[in-house]
């Protein structure tokens, strides 16, 4: 490389960034005592072209400008500094160190003993210094150039309380779809393309929630066992989209690719959530390999133990903890969040383990530093905020404790709903709290039903088709002996683990889906549907697959009948709760009417068409009960006027063994009850009377509706 100009440059923004002219390149360490630049000629040259030591330091930011670098131009990183573990340095010049702020990835991780700061099976283990170079094997950065032509582009907006979430996976949507061009299966481009958001729509979805797309690292013992890191839990880059999901050859055109996706979804009115994982990094703990953070100022960004610092606090289980009291830490998260906002145009984000974001000391504070900085921030605040409400420290459970802004994966919703169907007694109660937007969570501190975040099932743990297939995880495929995932599934197989031939057997379980399912997609709160329960996709029992990426997670589209037959149920299911405002209300049901409203907001009924005594609400025997949902003045628009629309009531019977004949009570109206569906005779056909008592079959679910205003009749 010809002779290389250096100006001093300036130490913000961090990262590198083209200006047009040059790039600024700007790294934050705190107690290095050294860093150089190092530029390399392609992804695959094995030592860098040049090593340029930044001139400057200006608040521990350490910083340069080179006029002559252009985007495309790929770089890493070396500090020199005391490698002390047991204080908590861990700095080693021999490595090559990816810029935290890396805003594409040239080339990934290429795994060898050079990428640990010690030597691998040294009797000193992490204390020994390893001085062997990993140029040639360490993930590098590319700078790039952010122009796009977004056009017209905006933001769908959908108000939280019509908002469906789809929660997929970007590889695993598109890798088997048939209407998907090959070579854009299982990609960005692949998610972004006409097939994929024509599914979307017409399944009725506002919003998908992507596994991580930040860059992340296939742990070496998974790859060697010929697995990988499928989920993505395992960030590197907080800013660069993760590469192998791009179709494009280079970096910057992975860049451009995921921008192209985001315009095409919001083109079709679809928001685009992130699952973000700013809670630990992929380095691991003390034995853990040196990437970025640990080699470029270890005590800054990680949680140290105040007893050792060589050792790692770990409220994750993943061997790290990043440093929330550090603000140029925090800092670093909020530059990422507004990055994706800003630049690349996403919508919201859900926290994994948003729990260990909040602890300033070592309880959860939800009044932490992190909270603060969100709420005042005038981008961050305005996107979809969702908090996976739980680690795995002291008192990590939170939830209901999220402050104002906030939703929340309401994981009391899944267990309660799952209890109530498995037939477990003494769950009516909680399972109406749970339904009208669990009040008892959000009320308290002002925070509407849209803070619960509703879902049954997610990507971690068994699908719906599974939950009610298997009594025990099957795991093996994960090469841990099924030691791995949680076994918390007892009594759901309906008589045969796993796949059966029993027509009796398979039609318990197919109306348990489809319950579970009008259930989720009917109660106040924010519907959350994990990407191919619709379908009936089984992954064979396994309920851990993060390192499964193969057929065993990759949605099928060579659907049976029966498959077909749950894909439409589900989308007149979407149907009728997107059309009828009782199913979107903005405030919780208090029993009584809205000022100025005639009449009552909601009736819990017993199958006698009476209304639930007290008494009953925690008795062990009561699996059948109903609520009527009354149309009549349901909420105010943004206006100031009242919205109304039709009375509805929902009949649930979790009984598995007996039918229930339920008394239906006055509709309230001029009209009959109309039979929208019943999920044990998804296709029946129902006479609508004044007057009737309807057989409601074991684990079933029937919606019955009565317009609340006649229609004008056609001039």
């Amino acid at each position: 490389m010809s002779t290389i100009r250096i100006w001093p440059g300036r130490p913000y923004p961090l990262g590198a960034t083209w200006d047009g002219s040059g790039t600024n390149f700007a790294l934050y360490s705190e107690n290095a005592e050294k860093v150089e630049l190092c530029l390399f000629e392609d992804p695959a040259a094995k030592t860098e072209s040049a090593r340029i030591a930044l001139p400057d330091s200006t608040d521990m930011v350490w910083h340069a400008y080179l006029p002559d670098i252009l985007p495309g131009q790929v770089y890493g990183y070396r500090v020199h500094g005391p490698y002390k573990p047991e204080e908590g340095h861990r700095f080693n010049p021999h490595k090559v160190l990816l810029d935290p702020y890396a805003k594409a990835i040239a080339r990934e991780t290429q795994w060898c003993d050079e990428m640990w700061g010690y030597h691998v099976g040294d009797p000193a283990a992490d204390l020994s210094f390893d001085e062997r170079d990993n140029a040639g094997s360490a993930p590098l950065a590319a700078v790039v150039d952010n122009a796009f032509t977004w056009g017209d582009d905006r933001p769908p907006q959908t108000p939280w309380n019509k908002t469906l979430i789809y929660e997929l996976h970007v590889k695993g949507f598109t890798k088997l779809h048939p209407d998907v061009p090959e070579k854009m299966r299982g990609t960005y481009a692949g998610f972004g393309s006409e097939a994929a958001i024509r599914y979307l729509k017409e399944l009725g979805i506002t919003a998908v929630e992507l596994l991580p797309v930040h860059e992340h690292v296939d742990d070496r013992h998974l790859v060697e066992r010929g697995l990988t890191n499928y989920w993505g839990y395992n960030t590197l880059g907080f800013f660069a989209p993760e590469h192998t999901y791009a179709s494009a050859a280079t970096a910057a055109d992975a860049v451009r690719e995921f921008k192209t996706m985001v315009r095409n979804l919001h083109s079709a009115g679809i928001e685009v959530i992130l699952d973000v994982v700013y809670n630990h990094t992929a380095e691991g703990n003390q034995m853990g390999p040196t990437l970025s953070f640990r080699g470029i100022d270890n005590a800054s960004y990680y949680r140290l133990s105040p007893e050792d610092r060589r050792y790692y606090m770990d409220f994750t289980g993943c061997g790290n903890t990043f440093h929330m009291r550090n603000p140029r830490v925090l800092q670093l998260i909020m530059d990422s969040l507004r990055y994706w906002v800003l630049e690349m145009h996403v919508d919201g984000f859900r926290f994994d383990l948003a729990s260990t974001l909040a602890r300033e000391l070592h309880d959860v504070d939800k009044l932490g530093a992190f909270f603060d900085i969100i709420h005042q921030d005038p981008v961050i605040s305005q996107a979809k905020l969702i908090a996976e409400p739980w680690d795995l420290g002291a008192g990590g459970y939170q939830v209901g404790n999220f402050p104002a802004l906030w939703s929340e994966w309401n994981g009391k919703y899944r267990d309660c709903v799952r209890h109530f169907w498995k037939g477990d007694g003494g769950a009516a109660s909680e399972f109406a709290t749970r339904f009208c937007g669990s009040s008892d969570l959000y009320e308290w501190s002002s925070r509407r039903p849209h803070a619960s975040i509703n879902f049954v099932t997610c990507h971690d743990g068994f699908s719906l088709v599974d939950l009610v297939s298997y009594d025990h995880k099957h795991n093996e495929a994960n090469g841990e002996d099924n030691r791995d995932g949680a076994d918390d599934n007892v009594s759901w197989n309906c008589g045969a683990e796993g796949p059966t031939d029993d027509p009796k057997i398979r039609e318990l379980r197919a109306r348990k889906r489809r319950s579970f399912l009008a259930t989720l997609l009917l109660s106040q709160g924010v519907p959350m549907l994990f990407g191919g329960d619709e379908i009936g996709q089984t992954k064979n029992g396994n309920n851990n697959t993060y390192c499964q990426d193969n057929e065993l997670t990759w949605l099928h589209w060579d659907l049976t009948a029966e498959q077909q037959e749950l894909l439409k149920f589900v989308r007149h299911v979407i149907k009728i709760a997107r059309e009828e405002p009782v199913f979107h209300r903005r405030r919780f049901f208090h029993g009584r009417a809205l000022k100025g409203a005639e009449a009552r907001e909601i009736a819990w009924l017993e199958p006698t068409g009476k209304e639930m005594p007290d008494e009953a609400w925690n008795a062990p025997y009561v699996r059948c009960l109903g609520v009527q949902l009354f149309g009549q003045s349901i909420d105010v628009d943004e206006h100031g006027e009242m919205i109304s629309g039709d009375t509805v009531l929902i009949l649930f019977n979790a009984d598995h063994a007996n039918k229930i004949p339920f008394v239906l009570p006055p509709p309230g109206t001029e009209h009959p009850w109309e039979l929208l569906f019943d999920t044990a005779r998804p296709g029946v056909e129902w006479e609508p009377k004044s007057e009737a008592t309807y057989e409601l079959d074991a684990c079933s679910m029937a919606v019955f509706r009565s317009p609340t205003k006649t229609e004008e009749p056609a001039l």
